[in-house]
């Protein structure tokens, strides 16, 4: 339930405090478009935005993330789709990232998933992270659907490590 109401949420790290002023819905509005590159059309609408937690002061190298709300989740997944496109976003000499607002279950189960890519790297295993909290694999055309993280180090567990020799081998022939 509380990742279904954070849906239309996105989270933008790394903004200066005291950058937005006073109004922060018109801040965003105006620097969204700009970070992202996109025509919103209806203009962009907030529900909400605000900083998280407490204020921050002024010499803190770390400011507080600023969540948003909007009202129309289509315009949430286009600033979201276009942040994947775009790649880095700076904002003045600041490098700002825009992320949906997960819970933290579902930002603990992400990691936990991304903490398995080297290994799967290793295995030569294709793999996806999907929203939320979802890992797709593929091994020899076999394709497999992890929820847990756990199931996804058993599923890794499976394989027989390669030696040393044959790796090496295979790598420089």
């Amino acid at each position: 339930m509380e990742d279904r109401s954070r849906r239309d949420n996105i989270r933008l790290h790394r903004i200066p405090e005291n950058e937005e002023g006073a109004d922060m819905q018109a801040f965003l509005s105006s620097v969204l478009p700009k970070l992202t590159s996109l025509d919103f059309d209806p203009s962009i609408e907030f529900q909400r935005a605000h900083r998280e937690g407490p204020k921050c002061s002024g010499n803190s190298s770390r400011p507080q993330p600023i969540i948003s709300c909007l009202i129309r989740h289509n315009q949430t997944r286009q600033i979201l789709q276009a942040v994947r496109k775009h790649g880095p976003l700076r904002m003045d000499q600041h490098d700002i990232s825009i992320t949906a607002d997960y819970s933290k279950e579902i930002n603990d189960r992400r990691k936990a998933f991304l903490a398995l890519r080297p290994r799967l790297c290793q295995l030569e295993i294709k793999y996806s992270l999907f929203d939320p909290a979802r890992m797709w694999v593929t091994k020899n055309g076999v394709s497999k659907d992890f929820y847990n993280p756990k199931e996804l180090q058993l599923f890794l567990d499976s394989f027989q490590p390669q030696s040393m020799d044959s790796t090496r081998n295979k790598r420089f022939t």
